[in-house]
């Protein structure tokens, strides 16, 4: 079971669900009671294997793949979770900077409802229990912006009502500047560029996000690090001018470099990299006090750095991300 964007529950049928109805199913699996369960059938928001769910009597087999929306109850209260780690990479009165590490959700979703970053800044940080970034969503206390599950780097919290006031309208304002380093497959030409492409709701599938002409605006500006010929793959760093679930790696597949082994919108690499190779280097911003500028930077981390041949290590190691902010700056979207 894993969460994916916008609320959505996906699972592989077990043996023990096998030739059971598609709503008493969900309705097990989430939780939710069978009446909401059909109500979400009825509005095709429930597939099978991709392809949506026409009746709620539906027979299910095992081994299926069941997809869901709106399955998350985001009024339920995250417990404190003292055992997730929290890399902290600068405190401060009205923030934090933390150094989230691949493989650690965010917040709470379906199928991911404890074990989460919120749950260690919880315990390690109480006073971020009454901050709500939209002012409704109780599983997200303090978030200004997220990561997905896989990539590691950089992710901004607010700690007091200032602070996440602050950090909300430089978000809306575009005046936080993001910077990854990223690996894509294969040799990119272009030396620079911005790829200005709306993104929406895959229409193949709801855990995927795609370009769409009706989608929102969305910029990601590019510059080419290195190539590296013995991995067939292209070291970039790369700005957001917007923040659209999962813009980089959409981006990226849409102009024939997707993320090296991102499995959702590309391919699985069996050259000894577990996840996509994305990682948020760098972030500047306003302290919300001060309104001084603040730049905090994370090197590679080790799975990563590990995948590079070692000389094209020991160059990323002193390359400067985000030198005169940015390759390309961030574009208005």
């Amino acid at each position: 079971m894993s969460d994916v964007p916008g609320g959505y529950l996906e699972v592989v049928i077990p043996p023990s669900l096998d030739g059971q109805r598609c709503d008493r199913a969900l309705a097990l699996l989430s939780g939710r009671p069978r009446s909401a369960v059909a109500g979400l059938i009825a509005a095709g928001r429930v597939l099978v294997d991709g392809e949506i769910c026409r009746r709620a009597a539906r027979t299910l087999r095992a081994g299926e793949v069941l997809v869901a929306e709106g399955l998350i109850d985001e009024s339920t209260e995250v417990e404190a979770e003292p055992a997730v780690e929290v890399r902290v990479a600068r405190e401060a009165r009205d923030y934090l900077v933390v150094d989230k590490p691949a493989g650690l959700v965010v917040h709470p979703g379906a199928g991911n409802r404890g074990g989460t970053l919120v749950a260690g800044l919880l315990a390690r940080y109480p006073e971020i229990a009454d901050l709500r970034e939209d002012g409704a969503g109780a599983v997200r206390p303090g978030i200004v912006h997220r990561l997905d599950k896989g990539t590691s780097g950089l992710l901004l919290v607010a700690r007091t009502p200032l602070g996440l006031a602050s950090l909300r309208d430089q978000m809306a304002r575009r005046a936080i500047h993001r910077t990854y380093l990223g690996a894509v497959d294969g040799e990119v030409k272009e030396e620079r560029g911005v790829i200005d492409a709306p993104i929406g709701r895959s229409p193949r599938s709801p855990l995927k996000m795609a370009v769409r002409p009706e989608g929102r605006p969305a910029t990601t500006a590019f510059a080419v690090v290195e190539y590296v010929a013995a991995r067939d793959a292209t070291i970039l760093e790369l700005t957001l001018g917007t923040g659209r679930t999962h813009q980089i790696r959409v981006h990226l597949a849409a102009i024939g470099h997707p993320i090296v082994n991102d499995d959702r919108y590309g391919r699985p690499r069996p050259d000894g990299l577990a996840r996509p190779f994305l990682h948020a280097a760098r972030l500047r911003f306003q302290d919300p006090e001060t309104g001084q500028t603040v730049v905090v930077t994370s090197p590679l981390p080790a799975d990563l750095n590990d995948w590079l041949p070692a000389p094209v290590a020991q160059r990323l190691s002193g390359y400067v991300v985000g030198g005169d902010d940015g390759a390309v700056p961030p574009q208005e979207g």
